[in-house]
């Protein structure tokens, strides 16, 4: 299949994509068209089909969904597949991005600067994964106060109130996935036993 022909597979198959999106989440079609400033027959056509997408009805639906634009449409892989690895400082922590969908999960490798005292407590929609490359990382959610070593792992659920730094006389390094949908980590029992197996 062609370039062309991918392109063209990819818009029609655009308004049953974005119908699924908006049942998956639970969401009328009034809901949508006000998150994304436009009306609700709008985004019924686009749906089904009786108007074309354009740039300008579907940027509002991306940022309404939280999604990027190639996720909306499902647009086919072009290009170099690799991610580009760009650091960025928040918070006094170094964050590099693993992953470049910002709709699903996402991953980071994060170098958490030593904490003398914990920060405050944060909370918001989603699941995290937590793997300590190197340091020790002091994780508090909910009641509990954790202490994390290489190798050890963490997930918890954001809506509950947490946080983390690095703990002892350095810095920290960790692998983070986050979804903000609340999708959990799974391991299943054949990863799991593999795992036990290396571990004795």
């Amino acid at each position: 299949m062609g370039t062309n022909e991918e392109l063209g597979a990819a818009l029609d198959g655009i308004g049953s994509r974005l119908q699924q999106i908006r049942t998956r989440r639970g969401l009328t079609l009034a809901e949508v068209a006000e998150l994304a400033g436009t009306s609700s027959s709008t985004i019924s056509r686009l749906e089904s089909g009786l108007r074309r997408p354009t740039l300008e009805l579907l940027f509002p639906l991306a940022r309404a969904y939280g999604l990027s634009l190639d996720d909306l449409v499902g647009a086919p892989e072009f290009g170099d597949p690799r991610v580009q690895l760009r650091p960025r400082t928040r918070n006094g922590r170094i964050v590099i991005p693993l992953t470049r969908n910002p709709g699903g999960v996402q991953a980071w490798k994060v170098v958490l600067p030593l904490a003398t005292e914990p920060g405050a407590l944060r909370v918001h929609d989603g699941s995290e994964w937590l793997y300590v490359l190197t340091g020790q990382v002091r994780l508090i959610v909910g009641r509990q106060d954790l202490l994390l070593g290489p190798g050890e792992v963490a997930e918890f659920n954001t809506r509950t109130p947490h946080w983390f730094g690095a703990s002892g006389n350095a810095p920290a390094e960790i692998l983070s996935l986050f979804d903000r949908n609340g999708t959990r980590v799974h391991i299943t029992e054949e990863q799991d036993a593999t795992e036990r197996a290396v571990s004795d």
